[in-house]
């Protein structure tokens, strides 16, 4: 299991597959050929109410 390298809680991945979310900080870490980026600097953020939009499922967390 991977975990945000912020909060160190669990990472979904994206419906694209091209990204790792982590809810609880609202950011996106990409994947860049099959490698996930976990570092600050290459996440970007992502608005709290767009969040279902990024996970499988739709799955969301408070």
């Amino acid at each position: 299991m991977l975990v945000c390298p912020l909060t160190k809680t669990r990472l979904s991945l994206s419906a694209d597959r091209a990204e790792l979310v982590s809810v609880a900080a609202h950011l996106a870490f990409p994947i860049r050929l099959g490698v996930p980026m976990l570092s600050l600097d290459e996440a970007r953020e992502i608005d709290p109410d767009a969040m279902k939009v990024f996970t499988l499922g739709g799955e969301h967390s408070d």
